[in-house]
């Protein structure tokens, strides 16, 4: 295990987290790898789920709150005719409904109730806090947690497989949504909706934002070489950019506000005249407030 050095490199992992992990056991990993506690992850994943993990390390742990609220891809498997307590494979079954009768134009049908902005209530399995307490550890103790349905926006969900057996459907789909979707609920509401319940028995997630599948890296993969996005590249991948000349460079790193870049809503890279990265920033009426500055 290498020594602390909170000083070190700073910037992005994209891992490809394997089933069974925890996003916590992730860091821990990279913690180790990288040799600093300085470590976040933007956007968890369930133990079940695999895919596109982003891994921040010392001062790229300041992005994460902002990359988590990017969109995201999945692809998963949704089982109708099957209910489990959690929503998804990892759970007991609590109920089994013959699910053949149902043909691939009811299906269809419903499933656009589950497309464009929606109102989700999260999984009673699930890391919310209600009073204080994870929602999961009060299921886990025999609570009937009272979640809030939740605004939530579907852009894509496509089935691109339908596979029948005697009295279960598996749907293999693709999901685009934003931040805070569950795609576990999706799952037991379609169930819902289709009167036999549902549930998740696979979920990759193939994308966070611009950070995909094509540039994560296995566990195994880092432990050969930690591969590591700089902080400039992974701010000029995920946000727009603004260069700014040397008397605004200037003013931004003192926390001098710059006239609004115009650049849409959201978060934007600043950088200075050699290329160099200054600091997260968003517009604010006529100005450009500074959220995070990456150099002084």
């Amino acid at each position: 295990m290498k020594s602390a050095n909170p000083d070190g490199p700073s910037g992005l992992v994209v891992v490809d987290k394997p089933s069974g992990w925890t996003s916590f056991d992730v860091v821990a990993r990279v913690r180790r790898l990288a040799g600093t506690r300085r470590v976040g992850h933007a956007g968890t994943l369930d133990p079940m789920a695999t895919g596109v993990l982003v891994i921040g390390i010392n001062k790229a742990t300041r992005l994460l709150g902002h990359l988590a609220l990017t969109s995201k891809v999945y692809e998963g498997t949704i089982r109708l005719g099957e209910t489990t307590n959690t929503d998804d494979a990892e759970g007991e079954q609590l109920a089994a409904v013959d699910a053949s009768g149902l043909d691939d134009d009811i299906i269809r049908q419903a499933l656009q109730g589950f497309r464009g902005e929606i109102e989700q209530v999260p999984p009673q399995v699930s890391a919310i806090k209600v009073d204080g307490k994870r929602s999961y550890a009060r299921a886990r103790a025999g609570e009937t947690v009272e979640l809030v349905a939740r605004p939530v926006t579907v852009s894509q969900l496509d089935v691109v497989a339908t596979r029948r057996q005697a009295a279960t459907i598996d749907l293999d789909v693709v999901i685009a949504c934003t931040s805070g979707t569950y795609i576990r609920s999706i799952a037991r509401d379609l169930g819902a909706t289709l009167g036999v319940g549902g549930h998740l028995t696979a979920l990759r997630r193939t994308a966070v934002g611009p950070y995909t599948l094509e540039v994560a890296r296995t566990l195994e993969q880092l432990v050969e070489h930690l591969d590591l996005l700089p902080l400039d590249e992974a701010v000029a991948l995920g946000f727009p950019r603004l260069d700014v000349d040397a008397d605004d460079a200037r003013r931004m790193v003192h926390g001098i506000r710059l006239p609004a870049a115009g650049l849409g809503p959201g978060p934007v890279g600043v950088f200075g005249p050699g290329g160099e990265l200054l600091a997260l920033a968003e517009d604010r009426g006529d100005v450009l407030r500074s959220l995070c500055v990456f150099v002084g």
